[in-house]
C-alpha cells in the first residue's frame, strides 16, 4: 500500500466496513445492558486514560449523545481530589492500579450505574483495576478495546488480567498490536485505528440504546448543540435531571 492519505483512507475503509459486521451481536448486547441501566436511572461512566480519552468523550457529554453519561478522567484527582497538578506530569499515571481506586471513590457512583471503559491496549493497571472494582461492586463492565493488540503484550496489573477478562461485553476495535497500519522502508508504522473504529463503535452502541429506549416507549435524553440557539436550554434542563451525577467541563 502506498503512503500516502488516500493509501491510508484505503487501509481504514476495510476496517470500518469490517469492524461493524464482526461486532454487531456485542453492540447489541452492550446496548441492551446501557438501555436497562438508563431506565433503573443509572448513568454510564466512562473511563479512558491517553488517547483512549477521547472514546469517552464520545460517549460523555456530546451533541447527538446521551446526558445520563459521567466522563472520569485522571484529572479527576486534581478537580475533585485535591492533588497537586504535578500528579499529572508522571506518565506511569495510567499504569498504577492505585489509582482506580481513587477514580472510583470521587465519581460517587450509583449502585444502578454501568461503566464503559476504554483501552486499545487493555493491559495498563489503572484500567483494568477500574474494571475489577466495578465488577466488585456489582456494575456491568463493557469493555472497548483491541483484542489483536491486548493478546500480543503483557498485563501490567498485578494480576494478570487484561480488560477484556473482567468485562461483561467486549466491543473489539479490531486494531493490531501497535495501532499502526502504514508500515514505514526502514521500519516501524504509523496511521492509527484505534480512535476511529472505537468512535464508530461507541455511536453505533449509542444509536442501538437510543432505538431500545424509544421501542420502550421512552423518550431518550439525548444532547443538542450547545451551538444552536436552543441548544444550551434543551441540555442544562435535561442536565437537572441528574444534578450531581454527571460532570461537564473538566
Amino acid at each position: 500500500m502506498p503512503i500516502s492519505g488516500s493509501g491510508y483512507a484505503d487501509v481504514i475503509s476495510d476496517f470500518v466496513r469490517e469492524v461493524p459486521v464482526s461486532q454487531r451481536d456485542n453492540v447489541r448486547d452492550a446496548a441492551g445492558r446501557i438501555a436497562t441501566a438508563l431506565r433503573n436511572d443509572g448513568v454510564i461512566q466512562a473511563f479512558g486514560s491517553g488517547h483512549s480519552e477521547a472514546i469517552a468523550m464520545e460517549i460523555a457529554g456530546r451533541a447527538g449523545g446521551l446526558v445520563p453519561t459521567n466522563r472520569l478522567t485522571l484529572r479527576d484527582l486534581v478537580i475533585f481530589g485535591g492533588e497537586p497538578p504535578s500528579i499529572l506530569d508522571n506518565p506511569g499515571l495510567e499504569r498504577d492500579p492505585a489509582i482506580a481506586h481513587r477514580i472510583f471513590e470521587l465519581a460517587k457512583v450509583a449502585p444502578p450505574d454501568i461503566f464503559v471503559v476504554i483501552s486499545s491496549s487493555g493491559v495498563n493497571g489503572c484500567v483494568v483495576e477500574l474494571a475489577r472494582i466495578a465488577k466488585e461492586q456489582g456494575h456491568d463492565v463493557i469493555a472497548l478495546t483491541s483484542l489483536r493488540h491486548s493478546a500480543a503484550v503483557p498485563s501490567r496489573h498485578p494480576s494478570g488480567l487484561k480488560l477484556s477478562d473482567l468485562a461483561d461485553v467486549v466491543l473489539d476495535n479490531g486494531a493490531p498490536r501497535g495501532d499502526s497500519v502504514m508500515h514505514l522502508p526502514g521500519g516501524g508504522a504509523f496511521g492509527a485505528v484505534s480512535t476511529i473504529t472505537s468512535a464508530l463503535l461507541a455511536q453505533m452502541t449509542v444509536a442501538e440504546v437510543v432505538r431500545l429506549l424509544l421501542e420502550a416507549g421512552q423518550t431518550p435524553a439525548v444532547y443538542l448543540s450547545a451551538n444552536i440557539p436552543e441548544g444550551d436550554e434543551h441540555n442544562q434542563r435535561l442536565e437537572a435531571r441528574y444534578a450531581g451525577r454527571i460532570r461537564r467541563g473538566a
